[in-house]
């Protein structure tokens, strides 16, 4: 459409005179069209100039290095600006709507945990775990256990004895008549010492176990537990599980014996105050609420070990729902260690 027809077009409908073009989005979406086309057409057909191939204007210029001088003065402008009172490139307004946002932010994040660490320390108790239905048959430790599971000594060379025997008075100490006597009670019954009835913050009562009753392993008669003798002693004593009711009413039993070799390089084995674990100590409370509680212990006395031979010893316990054979736990119900005793 050219130049006259687009002016008779608008003429026409100025006057208010009816035609039959097409609507008037339509009209003006068609001149649109025809006009780029124009445009396209003497694009075309327009030359390039002189300039347009100068490439060399295109090319990006280097910028100026600046001295040392003007950078300090860049970074002194950038951390306060006297023309705009701005401090590194924001206003008093701007950092105070800042801080306001971290310091709600913040103090949101700390409330949350809080409460979450709250909820957390409102749902479970100090006194016993929510969930103890996984409970692991007890293990077994010994004493002394100072160099791994290795008692090797000559009964004539007190330096090499010397440090078993203070192993085991140290682990003995708590176990003194008169600390038993001042913190614990006796107890005469053979069954479980069930307190279940207290307070659950009550504190609960310990049965007494004096070291007096240990004999020749107590440390009392023989201060060198037999190590200068030739007859060494070893404390064993059960890994103490929270309500845990070991032998499902009958005692543990306690056996110890070669595990490699012959049964006879051993010799006699002497048990104190009995080879067993009574049930009068269980169950164990914890220690918020059984403060004073004292482990049971099972001393082991060898008294004819041959002399010059190393001896894989094993004890276990022996009871029901006891697992003394794990292949991958070997302090599960039992303990092993080598025994060497020379002249």
């Amino acid at each position: 459409m050219g130049v006259t027809e687009r002016y008779v077009t608008g003429v026409l409908m100025g006057s208010g005179m009816r035609t039959t073009s097409p609507e008037p989005h339509k009209v003006i979406l068609k001149h649109g069209q025809e006009l780029e086309e124009e445009q396209e057409e003497l694009a075309e057909h327009q030359p390039l100039e002189q300039e347009d191939l100068n490439f060399e204007r295109w090319k990006r210029r280097p910028i100026p290095k600046r001295t040392l001088h003007q950078k300090i003065d860049d970074l002194k402008t950038y951390l306060w600006n006297a023309e705009t009172n701005e401090f590194m490139g924001r206003s008093g307004k701007s950092w105070s709507l800042i801080l306001l946002f971290y310091a709600a932010l913040y103090l949101f994040l700390a409330a949350m945990f809080g409460g979450c660490l709250f909820c957390l320390m409102w749902s479970i108790s100090p006194y016993h775990p929510t969930f103890n239905d996984r409970v692991m048959p007890p293990g077994m430790t010994m004493a002394p256990h100072l160099e791994g599971h290795e008692i090797a000594f000559n009964a004539s060379d007190r330096k090499s004895w010397r440090k078993y025997a203070r192993s085991m008075e140290e682990y003995l100490r708590p176990y003194n008549d008169a600390a038993q006597q001042r913190k614990n009670i006796p107890c005469d019954k053979e069954t479980y010492f069930m307190q279940d009835d207290l307070d659950e913050a009550a504190e609960r009562k310990a049965c007494q176990f004096k070291r007096s009753w240990l004999g020749q392993c107590s440390g009392l008669q023989d201060a060198n537990f037999g190590y200068s003798q030739g007859m060494p002693c070893i404390l064993l004593r059960m890994n103490r599980i929270l309500g845990y009711l070991p032998g499902q009413g009958k005692p543990i039993n306690v056996t110890c014996g070669v595990k490699k070799g012959p049964p006879e390089v051993l010799g006699k084995i002497e048990f104190f105050p009995k080879s067993i674990f009574e049930n009068k100590y269980y169950p164990y409370y914890g220690k918020l609420r059984h403060v004073n509680y004292s482990s049971p212990v099972v001393a082991v006395r060898f008294t004819g070990v041959q002399q010059g031979a190393n001896i894989q010893v094993q004890c276990k316990l022996n009871g029901k729902g006891i697992i003394n054979d794990s292949p991958t736990d070997r302090y599960l119900g039992s303990v092993t260690f080598s025994l060497e005793v020379g002249a």
